[in-house]
């Protein structure tokens, strides 16, 4: 399932007065704390690809009969690497929020010196974000918990002594932390959502001359 992502690419053009407003000096941290987050968006696409793949070696495991074993000790292999490369991409994806909220929490020192027509708004759309953050590091967990249930559900399908009601409890269990992953991960593109929004609308009311490109 894909996250949203923040922003899109853009584009400030700076006039020729003398020093930067402070608005302009939260928008080099704003869009440097995008550039921080390319890494999580590259993320985006490998791990839908290994999430579908989990999903196509767990309907041919469960349509296999106990005694084929050497295709489902391959199958195991599969689920299990499959598994691990997604433990990979998460790190590598929860590094990358790590490194933009750092940035991110620059703009706060700013709020302060802005004109008070504006200052709402950015005080909004930093909520937002910090309610983002957040929410991935709920999400983070939450799928970690799945990877682990998966892993167990996989290891079943090589006991000999399995039981359907065995089974079953634990395919419950994984399309439990599933859902709950997913409530996280709409929860999460909300707040990227209205993040967005904001952001733009504070440019706006701050004058920023800024072209938002696709």
């Amino acid at each position: 399932m894909k996250k949203l992502l923040i922003g899109i690419t853009l584009v400030l053009l700076i006039s020729g007065c003398s020093g930067e407003s402070t608005a302009k000096q939260m928008y080099a941290h704003l869009e440097k704390a995008w550039e921080l987050e390319e890494t999580f968006a590259d993320q985006q696409d490998p791990f839908t690809q290994l999430e579908e793949k989990d999903n196509e070696i767990y309907n041919e495991l469960i349509e296999l009969s106990a005694d084929e074993e050497d295709k489902i000790t391959e199958l195991q292999k599969e689920a299990f690497d499959n598994i691990e490369e997604r433990r990979s991409l998460l790190e590598t994806e929860k590094e990358s929020i790590e490194n933009a909220e750092e940035e991110f929490t620059k703009v706060k020192d700013y709020v302060e010196d802005l004109n008070e027509e504006v200052k709402p708004t950015a005080e909004e759309m930093i909520k937002a974000m910090e309610n983002r953050f957040s929410k991935y590091y709920q999400l983070y967990e939450a799928y970690l918990n799945l990877l682990d249930e998966d892993h167990i559900l996989y290891e079943l399908f090589a006991k000999e002594d399995l039981t359907e009601d065995e089974l079953i409890g634990q395919i419950n269990v994984v399309n439990e932390k599933l859902e709950n992953v997913r409530e996280l991960n709409a929860s999460f593109n909300q707040f990227t959502d209205s993040y967005n929004e904001l952001k733009e609308q504070f440019y706006e009311e701050a004058g920023l001359n800024v072209e938002f490109e696709e």
